[in-house]
């Protein structure tokens, strides 16, 4: 256990201030997403430096598409998550009350991306601000150490949790599902609003995070193209038309297994949708071998990286990461890392 780093004391109760549900926990009970504790007036961590998963993996995997391609990972996750979603597809970690996994301190969790090759660490898999403590231990070290951070996260954070992590955090995927309808989240997610993940995105968009937006599209509940529209709309307004937008297909899972996959050409409309509306640089995911999976130059629509599911299969931009048949720049951050992993590398 860790005390935690953002919590305040109420005569006995705690609230915690990490996410925006700011929980209200009287003394021996514990947060919504269950690995926060109150113990005597305390707030505590009950997850610290117990990771349930890690693997090295390739960082398309997360997906982060313009953010130092090619390169690995070591990804990290403890139990709990501070949402419920019925469709959730790492629903027996994200879900799971019972605290467990391997003792593996910051030190140990940098020393093994150096071992793997990793150029950098993922919090992921679960929602890493319920472990802030130990993604942002890690993160400050893995920084000494030469190694960047990368979030994957529903973005719920509170404007103190970003301002804690943002000195450390490079880039974060910001996961919306259903195109962000408030309904869809308090029927499918038991999230109570929507506009916390809007305000974090701009917070971390102020101190110069890299963010990718990913839009889970599922089928029957979450897949207006209105919605589409209107999230689109604000990503190209608040963040930039330059925002990679990954459109994500849907497969059953955890409470949801009688909802087939999102159908191909909901996703293909879904992409025009984002495009129309002047995103330049919209990606489908789950559907390894789809045209939208690479990257098209918005000048001249050359294509400029080809990729297969979560590796590079082509790079065709030239060494200052312009288009090779028109010379538009194409906003790659980082250094472009060739070969990466071969496979999904699990640590043990």
């Amino acid at each position: 256990m860790k005390e935690a780093y953002l919590y305040s004391s109420l005569n006995g109760r705690v609230q915690c201030h990490l996410c925006a549900r700011r929980c209200i926990i009287p003394d021996g009970g514990i947060g919504f997403c269950g690995v926060r504790k109150n113990l005597g007036g305390k707030l505590y961590s009950l997850v610290y430096g117990r990771a349930v998963a890690t693997a090295a993996d390739p960082i398309m995997k997360k997906p982060l598409y313009h953010f130092h391609p090619g390169s690995s990972v070591m990804s990290i996750a403890t139990v709990g998550c501070n949402f419920r979603c019925k469709y959730c597809d790492n629903w027996v970690i994200s879900q799971d009350r019972e605290v467990k996994g391997m003792d593996l301190p910051p030190s140990k969790v940098v020393q093994l991306a150096l071992e793997y090759d990793c150029q950098g660490i993922s919090y992921t898999y679960t929602e890493p601000t319920i472990f802030m403590e130990y993604a942002y231990d890690t993160a400050k070290l893995a920084k000494e150490n030469g190694l960047f951070n990368t979030f994957v996260t529903n973005g719920y954070m509170t404007p103190e949790a970003v301002e804690l992590i943002s000195p450390f955090l490079d880039a974060a995927t910001v996961d919306f599902k259903g195109s962000a309808n408030p309904e869809f989240y308090r029927n499918m997610a038991a999230v109570p609003d929507v506009e916390p993940i809007y305000e974090c995105l701009k917070a971390l968009k102020s101190r110069n995070v890299h963010i990718e937006i990913t839009d889970l599209i599922v089928t029957k509940y979450g897949d207006s193209m209105e919605d589409l529209k209107t999230l689109a709309i604000w990503v190209r307004d608040s963040l930039g038309s330059d925002t990679p937008f990954h459109i994500l297909r849907f497969h059953p899972d955890y409470k949801l297994t009688d909802v087939p996959s999102t159908p191909l050409n909901t996703l293909e409309k879904a992409y025009e949708t984002a495009k129309d509306v002047g995103l330049r640089y919209v990606y489908l995911g789950n559907v390894p071998g789809h045209r939208y999976e690479h990257t098209y130059c918005p000048n001249c629509g050359e294509r400029v990286i080809e990729r297969f599911g979560f590796y590079i299969s082509r790079w065709l931009l030239t060494k200052d990461k312009k288009c090779s048949n028109c010379g538009w720049s194409i906003p790659i951050k980082g250094v472009y890392h060739p070969g990466g992993l071969e496979y999904h590398m699990p640590v043990t």
